[in-house]
């Protein structure tokens, strides 16, 4: 106890002295991250390296424990062959995350160094072998274990957008893991936890509202890898069978957010790697948090969640499915409350008949453009359109193509005009109380344009004969 004790202040007072004087580097090095007023929300300048700060924190306060002889050194000389065949991986994911402060790397770049971080780490014996009942080895573990590092990864850089809350919920983390570790025994697992609580909470003392110096991704990659890899070994060595439900708890904030970046940049078709301002902490700056009020919210959630995940190590599976429910039911709340008009537009379309009727307009639109393009006679082309309009709203068109006019039900409400230079036009009407959906109408006139330009383009004649109705 007395070697946790030493190392967690030895590790908070070195940071708390090497994080002005990393700072000071970085000014001097212009290695600064400038706000834009859109994601990066600070108001000057401000040095984005304290991920070197925190971990020079650490790596000096396990050498000096190891030299001061206390009785936890031994520990940490048994589990050094763990340590020295994972530091390839952890000064990986720094050196990356560093690069990226002082050079723009790709996302692309940084996500496939991360998973291969984690197929290193794997390999070493850092392993998932089970989420709940369900136990898993093989190439199962390796594809969880990989999937499991790297979202913490992320997790923890995309929700550094506020002052000290990236550091506070990574503090939160390892503290919890502490006691995890102890309620369990794991000593091993605690002494890696508290030097970096010990770290985090030298840092914060700098980077909470209003911070002087930031993260970076150097410290923000290599924090969710590490607490990623952390998380691994307390599921392997849990004395419960919740395997990763535990430490899944433990950074539920950071996960939930980038689960839910990842579900609204599919819904809306947009690319994963772009950013916007939609993330938790956008959203509650949104609703009128000040940046300090919103950390401690935040933190607050944390302390429920961590409280949660060492209920479920001490009690077992006794509360089990009472935690994951409460925890469904938060995430359901806080997609409510946050505004996330995707995921009710997408609700709405799955089980309020909007998908339904996008598919059954896909199918109408497949099969006219098929039989139009099947079709040789100008009648018959004709004909096809007129029994197409009703499908997607319009209740008439007027066709004017190689001098030949022709009309075809009411023309009233409003007109789309499809050109076709050389030509003539087509005139698609719809009524202004039309009830089909307008993304099929659109659908539907993109259609027209596009066939008949292709039938116009390859010379056949798609006029109506005269007397056609």
């Amino acid at each position: 106890m007395y070697s946790l004790i030493f190392l967690g202040l030895t590790s908070a007072a070195i940071s708390l002295v090497l994080t002005p004087l990393v700072r000071g580097l970085a000014w001097r090095f212009g290695l600064v991250d400038q706000p834009d007023q859109q994601r990066k929300i600070h108001i000057a300048p401000t040095p984005r390296m304290g991920g070197v700060a925190i971990f020079a924190s650490v790596l000096c306060a396990y050498a000096l424990l190891l030299a001061v002889r206390l009785s936890s050194g031994h520990i940490v000389w048994e589990d050094l062959p763990l340590v020295t065949r994972l530091a390839p991986a952890f000064a990986f994911v720094f050196t990356v995350g560093l690069i990226d402060d002082i050079v723009t790397v790709r996302p692309s770049i940084k996500l496939i160094a991360q998973l291969l971080a984690a197929s290193y780490a794997w390999s070493t014996g850092i392993r998932v072998s089970a989420f709940a009942d369900h136990p898993f080895a093989g190439l199962a573990s390796f594809l969880v274990t990989v999937f499991w590092i790297v979202l913490c990864t992320n997790a923890i850089n995309l929700i550094d957008g506020v002052d000290g809350l990236a550091a506070g919920v990574s503090l939160f983390a390892a503290l919890t893991m502490t006691g995890a570790a102890l309620l369990t025994h794991n000593f091993a697992m605690a002494l890696a936890a508290v030097p970096l609580a010990g770290a985090l909470l030298g840092f914060l003392r700098y980077n909470f509202h209003p911070a002087s110096v930031f993260l970076g991704d150097s410290g923000s990659l290599t924090l969710g890898f590490l607490l990623g890899c952390s998380g691994a070994v307390w599921s392997e060595k849990s004395a419960t069978v919740l395997g990763l439900t535990a430490p899944l708890l433990v950074l539920a904030v950071p996960i939930f957010d980038v689960c839910v970046a990842v579900a609204r940049r599919l819904i809306r078709g947009r690319p994963l790697f772009s950013g916007d301002r939609a993330h938790i902490h956008h959203k509650l700056l949104a609703l009128g948090f000040a940046p300090r009020h919103l950390a401690l919210v935040i933190y607050g959630i944390c302390t429920i969640d961590s409280a949660a995940a060492l209920l479920l190590t001490v009690y077992h599976d006794r509360y089990r499915g009472f935690v994951l429910v409460l925890v469904c039911l938060a995430a359901w709340l806080g997609l409510q409350h946050l505004g996330y008009s995707e995921f009710s537009i997408a609700g709405k379309a799955v089980f309020g008949g909007a998908l339904r009727g996008v598919l059954g307009a896909q199918f109408a639109l497949d099969q006219f453009e098929r039989e139009v393009r099947e079709k040789m006679s100008e009648q018959l082309c004709w004909e096809i359109l007129c029994r197409a309009c009703p499908q997607f709203g319009f209740s008439g068109a007027t066709c004017s193509l190689d001098n030949e006019f022709h009309r075809w039900g009411l023309n009233a409400g409003w007109q789309v005009r499809i050109d076709f230079p050389g030509h003539g036009h087509i005139n698609l009407w719809r009524d202004f109380g039309a009830k089909s959906r307008g993304i099929a109408a659109v659908l539907f006139i993109d259609s027209v344009a596009r066939v008949f330009r292709e039938k116009l383009a390859s010379g056949e004649s798609v006029t109506v004969r005269s007397g056609t109705q």
